[in-house]
C-alpha cells in the first residue's frame, strides 16, 4: 500500500537480518520504536568469586606499595648522597663502644645530618664483612653528605694530636708534660720508669688515648732504639754494657745542645775514662742535687756545689754515676756508640752555645780565661761560678761549662 513504512531490511538481499522472505510492512509506531539490544553475556561464577576480588585488591595494593617503596628509596638515596646541612667544619666524637643508632641520633642532634633514620638504615647497607664506624674524633667538612660522613667514620681517620717530649728531659719532667696535656686521659703509672728508659720524640695520638699508652710506647721505642745502636757500636768502645752506654749518652745529651759536637764531647769523656780521670760533668752535679725535678733555670752552679757529696757528683766519684741522668735521644746515643777519635780531655763553653776543646791543660786554661772574660763582660762574677779547667788535684780538670748557656734544657 502506498505510503506505509516497511521494516528495516538488508539492502543486499532485501530481507531483515539477511533472511530471505517477503517484506512485512510495519506501522509508524513500530518503525520508530528502538530495536532491543541483546543482553551482555553473564559473568561467570569464577569471575564473581570473593577470592578473585581479594587477589585483585592485593595485587593493586602490592603495586601501590612497590611504587611507594621506589619513591621512598629514591628519596633516601638522594638525601644520603646530597650535601648535608653543616655550614662550617665541625669536630665530632664517636665514643668507644657507641652503636650506629647512637651515632646517627647525635649526628642529627648536632645538625650534621638531616635525618638520623636515613643515615642509620643506608649506612647498614654499606657496611659489610664486620665493618663498623670506628671511635675517635673526626673533623667533618661543611656540606659533607651522609655518605661522606659514613666513609670518614668507617675509615677511622680521626683527628691526631701530638705531644713533643724533647731530648734530655728526666722521667719526672716527661710525666709532668703528659699530665698537663688536656687531650690525654687516665692516670700515669704510680711508679716512675727507670731514668733513661723513655725515648724522647713527638708522639701522635687520638682523643681518648690513655697516658699510660704513651709511656708504654716511649719505653718500647727506647728499648728498641738502644738495642739497634748498641749492636752497631764501635768495637773498641770502653763501655761494659747497655746501662753504661745509656748513662754516658745521657751525660752527653745534657752537656751540649749541638748535634754536630756530641761525638766530640763523647770522645772527651771516653778519653777521661781511659785515663782513669774523673768525668767532672756539671749536669751530674745538678741531678745529684735536684734529682728528676731539674735545676731551676735562674740558678747557676756554684763552686760550693762541686764539693757536695752525692752519688751522682762526678767531681767526687770516679767513673759513671749509678744511673742515667736524663733520657737521651738518638743523636746522643749514636755519638757515644761511635765517638770521634781525638786526644781531647777538656772542653769549655765558648759563649755562643758551643764549646772549645783541648788536649792539654795549658790549652784548656787559655780557653777558660777567654770564657771568664766573656762572663765578666756580661756583668757576672766568674769567680763565683764553677767553670771548666779548674783541676781538683793538679791532674784532672772539670769538663762541664757550669752555666745554662751550654744546654737549652737542664
Amino acid at each position: 500500500m502506498k505510503g506505509l513504512p516497511v521494516s528495516d531490511t538488508n539492502q543486499s538481499n532485501g530481507t531483515p537480518n539477511g533472511q530471505k522472505g517477503p517484506i512485512i510492512p510495519k506501522s509508524a509506531n513500530e518503525a520508530l520504536r528502538p530495536e532491543r539490544v541483546p543482553d551482555p553475556p553473564k559473568r561467570s561464577r569464577k569471575a564473581r568469586s570473593q577470592m578473585v576480588i581479594f587477589l585483585n585488591f592485593l595485587m593493586t595494593l602490592v603495586v601501590f606499595v612497590i611504587a611507594l617503596a621506589i619513591i621512598g628509596a629514591y628519596y633516601a638515596i638522594s638525601a644520603y648522597q646530597s650535601p648535608g646541612p653543616l655550614t662550617t667544619n665541625s669536630n665530632f666524637i664517636v665514643r668507644n663502644g657507641a652503636g650506629l643508632a647512637e651515632i646517627s641520633n647525635r649526628l642529627e642532634a648536632n645538625n650534621i645530618i638531616s635525618d638520623a633514620r636515613i643515615f642509620r638504615y643506608l649506612t647498614t647497607t654499606y657496611l659489610h664483612d664486620g665493618e663498623t664506624l670506628r671511635s675517635g674524633e673526626y673533623e667533618i667538612k661543611a656540606g659533607a653528605s651522609m655518605k661522606d660522613i659514613m666513609e670518614l667514620l668507617k675509615s677511622g681517620k680521626s683527628i691526631l694530636y701530638s705531644v713533643t717530649l724533647p731530648e734530655g728531659l728526666t722521667v719526672r719532667q716527661i710525666f709532668n708534660k703528659l699530665q698537663a696535656d688536656t687531650v690525654l686521659e687516665g692516670d700515669l703509672p704510680s711508679a716512675l720508669p727507670a731514668e733513661g728508659s723513655l725515648r724522647p720524640d713527638t708522639y701522635k695520638f687520638t682523643r681518648g688515648t690513655k697516658r699510660t699508652e704513651i709511656v708504654q710506647q716511649m719505653a718500647g721505642a727506647q728499648e728498641k732504639l738502644v738495642d739497634q745502636i748498641w749492636e752497631k757500636r764501635d768495637p773498641s768502645l770502653a763501655l761494659a754494657n747497655k746501662q753504661e752506654f745509656v748513662t754516658l749518652a745521657s751525660i752527653v745529651e745534657k752537656e751540649t745542645g749541638l748535634a754536630d759536637e756530641r761525638a766530640h764531647v763523647a770522645s772527651v769523656f771516653l778519653n777521661r775514662i781511659g785515663k782513669g780521670m774523673r768525668l767532672q760533668s756539671d749536669p751530674t752535679i745538678i741531678y745529684g742535687l735536684f734529682g728528676g725535678d731539674g735545676k731551676p733555670a735562674d740558678r747557676p752552679i756554684f763552686q760550693s756545689d762541686l764539693k757536695k757529696e752525692t752519688s751522682y757528683n762526678t767531681y767526687i766519684i770516679k767513673g759513671l754515676p749509678p744511673t742515667p741522668i736524663a733520657n737521651p735521644g738518638r743523636d746522643a746515643l749514636e755519638a757515644v756508640a761511635n765517638p770521634w777519635k781525638t786526644q781531647d780531655i777538656y772542653f769549655v763553653a765558648d759563649g755562643t752555645g758551643g764549646h772549645v776543646f783541648a788536649a792539654t791543660l795549658e790549652e784548656h786554661n787559655a780557653n777558660v780565661k777567654r770564657w771568664r772574660k766573656l762572663v765578666a763582660e756580661k756583668g757576672e762574677d766568674p769567680s763565683a761560678i764553677a767553670v771548666d779547667g779548674q783541676p781538683d788535684d793538679g791532674a784532672a780538670a772539670s769538663t762541664g761549662s757550669g752555666t745554662q748557656q751550654k744546654k737549652k734544657t737542664n
